[in-house]
């Protein structure tokens, strides 16, 4: 009866621990007075670098005594010039003026504005563009929706009236430039846009000429101002391909000083071009466009540097952190897929010649010095991910080679790392070194996690603020890398225990790791805690060895399924703005609008498909496991044999990462990072199965599920105590083995059995 009760008792702990970890964090509130006015000052280009005392007083004072923040510039197209980013501010979604493609930087825009009369404007180009957005992009945009939302807007110059224009075109005030006394302009609308010119180029003196210049209208315009108005200040737009993170401060009652922030990024100092209009019109008490509206409104964090030099200096660390995180990524990404394939084609005479023939006659052994060599190679190659994310624990985007100097902090700590698990003294058992790695790597992203996930954020294995998808938490990467990490160290911790109790150990190891992954003040994925949670279930009822039978799968389905609709009723209970993915897309087939949501999924993991080296990773690692490892040479069907709970985790994480990248649009790239920690380690482990397949061991005189065994011996359903792998007993053994093929000739062999304890 308890045997009978042990798979329902451990689905009722994942069910209540995962949905436990999976509660919906409530979002920041934003101030709970309003204004009467809001006037969004835009200037493109804007960077931090560029604010200083001398030369931009206004904004200087603005932000020492209301908050600031980096402001992401996504658009719908790469780079966002400052049409699109004008376009983007109105609508509320990721837009694009038109499908021109741009060269290294940005075209001057080309917006014609009609006057019909003394006091409005119409963009004759707007109902073209809303028609671009509406069917040739996946957003389901309406350009001008900021402005349907308010019973009049006033426009600024010409970028101004784009994000100020109605969806037909029409903007309601409109002057081509500041008045000398903008006072009756800025009172005549709820809602003022202006635009205060583009900061570009490299050159320090004419980005200073800009600054000032725009410092200069901004001065005018807060000397105008209304009462009890918001005024935000924003760099709304890059003006070339290479992407930064731009000014914004927001200042007006209930904006005093501190750090901007809103739910979509979930990080204190972030907001997304999209926040600007919920923001603007939170500020007003107006509701958003259901709906229409991607971003969240923003709200103020405490905790900024009373120093404002000081406060100033993250943001703008920030931005270069993450420009110089663009360029390394990829190469280093591209470096470790070329040299992991070039380990696994070096792996497959090793595999073909590990197994020692049993008699005096066979291939010669290979040298272990080589063995020895291809062994610390492997475990290097699996501990590359975690090393590039401890590396950015130094500042190594300051210096002038940014990428020379990262890739050598690189070296050194996976060079420590790597040392670390080939000198320790269990090195030698079978296991150990599979272990040691997945210990190490899921420690050191549960750590950052844990205390905030700064390593992830512009992190070269983590993401970029600058691409707009995540702010937060876990990324795909660091997702891959600790999936692989707990499941094989569950696995490597429930072979050590009695047969009966692995299924517990899995299930303990693996709820761990769901609240660090979905927890909303930790990890914050809930796709991939539930990902993990299919993972786990699946591991743990075959971690005692045999099939994945019917009555297996139903009790891990049934772990998994209630996890998911446990989550998704809480989070289908938030309100539409605070809901997670889970419960955005329950909600849009409520509504019958999940068809676009299903196409930006589609979308979002064809291109991370075909544009990312992870793809060729998992590729790599799937051809080498399939045609290699599971192959009766390989050793991978055998170290399942002997360590049946090894096989449940490597299943599990298949199960975990396919579903997390599917589900996540991330396509391959957290099976491919899980690939490169766990494809090396199974390489390794099956060579050393090979390598003692013909120790002689010692029948078994305990019964199966007998306390006093050894300590870290492996499955006592094979009935024998191994040989240990290194010193006088493997010599013992290989000499067993010689006398065991001389007595062949003339009686019955010796059954043969048995690896090193793991």
């Amino acid at each position: 009866m308890l045997r009978r009760l042990v798979p329902v008792l451990l689905t009722a702990v994942m069910v209540a621990l995962g949905i436990a970890a999976l509660v919906v964090r409530p979002a920041p509130k934003g101030p709970e007075q309003t204004a009467d006015y809001v006037l969004v000052a835009g200037v493109p280009g804007l960077r931090w670098d560029d604010v200083d005392p001398a030369n931009t007083p206004t904004l200087w004072r603005m932000a020492e005594q209301g908050a600031i923040g980096s402001l992401a510039v996504r658009s719908a197209r790469q780079p966002t010039c400052p049409v699109d980013g004008w376009q983007t501010l109105g609508a509320g979604n990721f837009a694009a003026w038109d499908e021109t493609v741009v060269g290294q930087t940005c075209p001057d825009p080309d917006i014609t504005v009609e006057r019909p009369d003394g006091i409005s404007a119409n963009l004759p180009d707007q109902r073209a563009t809303v028609t671009y957005n509406q069917e040739r992009l996946r957003w389901g945009t309406m350009p001008g929706a900021l402005a349907e939302s308010v019973r009049c807007t006033v426009a600024v110059g010409p970028g101004a009236a784009v994000a100020a224009a109605r969806p037909f075109g029409r903007v309601d005030r409109y002057a081509a430039e500041l008045p000398p006394d903008p006072s009756a302009l800025l009172g005549s609308c709820v809602l003022g846009i202006i635009d205060l010119g583009t900061v570009s180029g490299d050159d320090p003196a004419r980005r200073a000429d800009a600054a000032r210049r725009a410092d200069e209208a901004l001065a005018r315009v807060l000397a105008a101002r209304p009462e009890r108005s918001l005024v935000m200040v924003a760099g709304v737009a890059d003006t070339d391909r290479t992407s930064r993170l731009h000014v914004v401060v927001a200042d007006g009652p209930g904006w005093g000083r501190g750090w901007l922030t809103s739910p979509s990024t979930g990080r204190d100092g972030y907001l997304q071009l999209v926040d600007l209009a919920p923001t603007a019109l939170a500020a007003l008490g107006r509701p958003a466009p259901e709906r229409l509206f991607i971003g969240q409104p923003a709200a103020v964090v405490g905790d900024r540097p009373a120093d404002l030099p000081t406060a100033i200096a993250a943001p703008a660390d920030a931005d270069r952190e993450a420009g110089a995180q663009q360029r390394v990524a990829g190469w280093f990404f591209l470096l470790l897929a070329g040299l992991q394939c070039l380990l696994a084609v070096a792996v497959l005479p090793l595999l073909r010649r590990a197994r020692r023939d049993a008699g005096r006659s066979g291939p010669a052994p290979v040298p272990r010095r080589v063995v020895g060599t291809v062994e610390v190679l492997l475990i290097a190659a699996a501990l590359a991910i975690p090393a590039a994310l401890v590396a950015d624990i130094f500042p190594w985007w300051r210096g002038e080679h940014a990428g020379f100097y990262y890739g050598l902090v690189t070296a050194v700590v996976l060079a420590l790392a790597t040392a670390g698990v080939r000198l320790a003294p269990a090195y030698q058992r079978t296991l150990w070194p599979l272990a040691g790695v997945a210990g190490l790597a899921a420690v050191v992203v549960g750590a950052d996690v844990v205390t905030g996930a700064r390593l992830q954020l512009n992190g070269v294995t983590g993401y970029s603020a600058l691409e707009g998808g995540r702010y937060a938490g876990l990324g795909a990467v660091g997702l891959g890398v600790f999936i692989a990490a707990i499941l094989l160290s569950a696995g490597w911790l429930a072979q050590q225990v009695r047969r009966s109790w692995r299924p517990a150990v899995v299930v303990l190891v693996g709820v761990l790791g769901v609240i660090v992954v979905g927890s909303p003040y930790l990890g914050a994925d809930a796709v991939g805690a539930v990902a993990l949670t299919a993972g786990v279930s699946i591991a743990a009822v075959i971690s005692t060895g045999g099939w994945l039978t019917l009555g297996r799968l139903a009790w891990a389905s049934i772990a998994g399924l209630a996890v998911t609709v446990g989550f998704a009723i809480l989070d289908l209970r938030q309100p539409l703005a605070q809901q997670g993915s889970l419960g955005r897309f329950l909600t849009a087939v409520g509504d019958g609008t999940s068809g676009l949501t299903v196409h930006r999924s589609g979308a979002a993991n064809l291109s991370a498909l075909a544009g990312s080296p992870l793809t060729v990773l998992a590729l790599v690692g799937a051809v080498l496991v399939w045609f290699a490892l599971l192959r009766p040479w390989g050793g991978l069907k055998r170290l399942f044999g002997i360590y049946p709970a090894i096989r449940a985790g490597m299943a599990g994480i298949v199960v975990a990462a396919l579903i997390a990248g599917l589900l996540g649009g991330t396509a391959l790239n957290v099976a491919g990072a899980a690939a490169a920690l766990t494809v090396p380690m199974a390489a390794l482990a099956a060579l050393r199965v090979l390598d003692h397949a013909t120790d002689r061991t010692i029948p078994a005189a305990s019964s199966p599920d007998e306390p006093s065994a050894p300590p870290g011996a492996p499955d006592r359903s094979a009935g024998a105590v191994t040989v240990a792998p290194s010193g006088p007993r493997v010599e013992q053994s290989r000499r067993a083995a010689e006398e065991a093929g001389t007595a062949a000739q003339t009686g019955p062999a010796q059954p043969s059995a048995g690896v090193s304890a793991g």
